[in-house]
This record gives C-alpha cells, sequence and structure tokens, in this order.
C-alpha cells in the first residue's frame, strides 16, 4: 500500500469521533457503550444504574450493577460503519465488582488505491477494544474503579495497539437522589504506532453531577469534560476562528435532563455544546449538539435507544439491551 493510502487512514482514525480532541488518535476510546449517557448529552459519568454498562466511562459505577449481568450495544455509524460491544458484569460479596468488556468499530469497506488512484483492491479499517474494571464500595455513599483497556487498529496494511486506564470515584446519596462523580479517562500510552508515527492517547478529565427533583418526576445532569484543554488549538473550529473564553468554556459542557413518567421508564434530552459547535464549523449544523433517547428499566431486563450525531455525514442510532442471570 502506498504512503498516500496511509495517510488518510490516519486521517480516518481521528475522524472516528468528528468532536473529539484532534490531535490524539484512538478517539474511538471517547464514544459511549450506553445509549442512556449518549442520550444525555455524551459522556455521562454520573448516572447510577443497573446496567452493565454503567460503567463504561466511569468503573465506579459497575458498584451499582447486579451480579451476572450481560449487556449488549449496538450503534449506526457514518456510512456503513457500526459500533458494537458486549458486557459482562459480576459482583463478590457486597462490596467487589468486576467487569469485562469488548467493542468493535467496523468502518465498512472501502477501495484501495496505488499511487496514481487506481483501485487494486478493498480493505475494512477496525478497531477492537477489550479490556476488565474493578469497582469497590468504599462506604454506604462512596465508590471508587479503574478499568484497563487495550485498543488494536488495523487500517488496511497498517496496525496500532495502545493500552488506557481509567480511574472513577462516585459519590451517591439514594436519599437526596444527588450522584457526583470525577473521572481519570485514556490514562494511557501507544505501544505499536502506525508506520513508525507515535499517536497520542485522548486523555480526559471530567467531573459530573446527576440530581433528581423533591416533587417532580425529572433529573438533570451536568458533564464537565477535556478539564485540561483549554487553548483554541484543541478544538475543530473554522479557518482563521479564535474561540473566546466564553466559548471555549461552554465547549466543556454537555447537560441532559431524563423524564421518569414510572419507575421502570425513562425519558432522556441533552445537548452537547462542544459537538454542536464543532460539528458546525465543518458545515453540517442541523441537529448538532442535540441528543434523545429513553429506556426501560425492569428487575432482570433492561433496554435503551437514544439519538446522536457524532459525524457530519450522518446521525446514529444506539440500542442495548442487558439481562440479569
Amino acid at each position: 500500500m502506498k504512503k498516500s493510502i496511509f495517510i488518510l487512514l490516519l486521517l480516518l482514525s481521528r475522524v472516528a469521533a468528528m468532536a473529539q480532541e484532534g490531535r490524539s488518535a484512538y478517539n474511538v476510546l471517547s464514544l459511549p457503550a450506553s445509549s442512556h449517557a449518549a442520550a444525555l448529552g455524551g459522556g455521562n459519568i454520573s448516572v447510577v444504574e443497573d446496567t452493565p454498562w454503567a460503567g463504561w466511562a466511569n468503573p465506579a459505577l459497575y458498584s451499582s450493577v447486579s451480579d451476572n449481568s450481560l449487556g449488549l450495544d449496538f450503534m449506526t455509524y457514518f456510512s456503513d460503519g457500526s459500533w458494537m460491544g458486549a458486557q459482562f458484569v459480576k459482583a463478590f460479596g457486597e462490596r467487589h465488582t468486576v467487569a469485562f468488556n469488548a467493542q468493535y468499530m467496523h468502518y465498512g469497506s472501502m477501495d484501495e488505491t496505488d499511487g496514481s488512484g487506481v483501485v487494486i483492491g478493498t480493505f475494512t479499517p477496525k478497531d477492537i477494544i477489550f479490556g476488565g474494571a474493578y469497582s469497590y464500595l468504599l462506604s454506604d455513599r462512596w465508590a471508587g474503579g479503574a478499568a484497563l483497556k487495550a485498543v488494536s487498529s488495523n487500517y488496511g496494511g497498517y496496525s496500532a495497539f495502545a493500552i488506557a486506564v481509567d480511574l472513577g470515584l462516585n459519590y451517591y446519596d439514594e436519599d437526596r437522589d444527588l450522584s457526583l462523580s470525577a473521572t481519570f479517562n485514556n490514562v494511557g500510552a501507544q505501544l505499536k504506532s502506525f508506520d513508525g508515527r507515535t499517536e497520542r492517547v485522548p486523555f480526559d478529565f471530567r467531573l459530573g453531577l446527576t440530581k433528581g427533583m423533591d416533587h417532580l418526576p425529572v433529573r438533570f445532569s451536568v458533564t464537565m469534560a477535556d478539564l485540561t484543554r483549554w487553548k483554541t488549538d484543541d478544538y475543530f473550529h473554522a479557518d482563521g476562528e479564535k474561540l473566546n473564553f466564553g466559548r471555549k468554556l461552554l465547549n466543556h459542557f454537555a447537560v441532559g435532563l431524563d423524564v421518569l413518567p414510572t419507575s421502570y421508564l425513562y425519558l432522556s434530552a441533552g445537548y452537547n455544546f462542544r459537538r454542536a459547535s464543532e460539528l458546525k464549523a465543518a458545515g453540517s449544523g442541523h441537529g448538532a449538539g442535540l441528543t434523545f433517547g429513553g429506556g426501560l428499566t425492569l428487575s432482570r431486563f433492561k433496554a435503551g435507544i437514544s439519538y446522536a450525531r457524532y459525524h457530519v455525514s450522518s446521525s446514529s442510532l444506539m440500542f442495548n439491551v442487558a439481562y440479569s442471570l
């Protein structure tokens, strides 16, 4: 494969999450495995729920998941691409919980060309993430957790490999329906690079709050992400545009709202300010940043669906199903 094809594939790894920091590779790590988190604006780390995908972004939340829970997720992506995975959660005693997960991203079949642009075949770029997590209930209200993720990328004749660690902390007061979280996501490094070109893993420091209302079946969430990035160059923007402090501050926020008509049903909506700003800058302003979803949470069976936009070319639907064995 010619060098020009390698450059195109490298760009693809960055396009995988359009509204993410463009100087890192492996942005597939920033995609959600939870339709509920996706419906709340994306990146949510503070919704406490009994689902096996609850701890994907904050491993401390695995402490709220039932023993022997199995979950599956699937999301449509741009073009013929899709994002899918599975999770299994096992509790040991009252305080210890472990989880195992795997995610797979494929970008559809693409033409392989030589240096003059002549098609010489096809290939299917893909990313595979697999790993495990551990959560410990520190007290009745505090939980901590850690997760290890390994990422393998294969784009035609080129491959790369990286590892990343997520660290999370959660405070949950059930009586006040208040959850506070902090995470260090994707603390890691590339172990094998594309053709000797070293790329960074997209580190992300997040804070999150989820609070239910006392007299209304409503719960709101606020998530702050990328809290170590405050430069204009950290964000995708129009050529020559300089972002003022207010724009950069809003780019850190995603907000969401849950309406809970019954104890087993939720309806969600959210807005991701950064995703809206970057998709508009890329020429796709229609519905940019808006997210919606809903789900069922029965005693053993859970299901969820969400709508969001991660790419300029199309919208994405995400589905989750789970069963406690």
